[in-house]
Parts: C-alpha cells; structure tokens; sequence
C-alpha cells in the first residue's frame, strides 16, 4: 500500500487493517519505510525484495502516475487508485500494459460487490 504509514488519523492507515482483517497482506511502501499493522515498510515499491500482487495507491493524484509506471515495473497484476485519486493518462498506461487497473474507489466501499474482498471467497 502505497502512502501507509503509521499515522492513525490517515484513511490508508484503516483500510490496511480492514484488509488485512480479511487475510490479506498489506505491505506499507512509504519513504519512512516505516513498519505498520506488523508489517515491514519499503521506501519504494522496488525495493520490496517478493512479487506484489496489487499495489493500492493512498497519494496524492499527481504522484499517482508515477506509482503505477512503478508497479508495471515491478510486474505487479493489478494497481489501485483510492477515492480522490485520479489520473487518466495513468489509467491508460497501465491498462495498456495489461494490468487490471481501478481508479477512484475504495476497497472498504467495493467490497460488497467483490466477494474476495469481503472474506466470502
């Protein structure tokens, strides 16, 4: 999760325990590299010495893009856009590098429709 870190007050900082809650791992990638919910931080995405499935981004919109030219880098499946962050030409990127890309929404909010999410698959 790109932009965890371990201030309580910050959005990213629930939804990672949300997701982790549902059994997922949740990797803090911050330039702290800070450890949170017991997992250890990595100042970048490429610095994370396994494969990473999906790479949820909590930044600003114009950092976004940056991010997800990093997770097409890395081999990543598929990148998340958080609710407020958009970047279209971003979205173009990494659709046409064939991963599965969502933009502007939250994982907490989708997970009614996305029985993966919500424990039940």
């Amino acid at each position: 999760m790109v932009g965890l870190s371990s201030n309580r007050r910050r959005a990213a900082y629930d939804v990672a325990a949300w997701l982790q809650g549902r059994g997922k791992r949740v990797v803090p990638v911050h330039p702290r590299a800070e450890t949170v919910h017991g997992e250890r931080g990595y100042a970048s995405l490429s610095a994370i010495p396994f494969p990473v499935d999906v790479v949820d981004v909590f930044v600003r919109s114009e950092l976004a893009g940056a991010v997800a030219d990093e997770a097409v880098a890395i081999g990543a499946k598929a990148v998340w856009f958080q609710l407020g962050v958009v970047d279209e030409a971003a979205y173009d990127r990494t659709r046409a590098a064939g991963l599965t890309m969502v933009m502007d929404r939250c994982p907490m909010i989708e997970a009614p429709r996305l029985p993966l999410l919500a424990g039940r698959g």
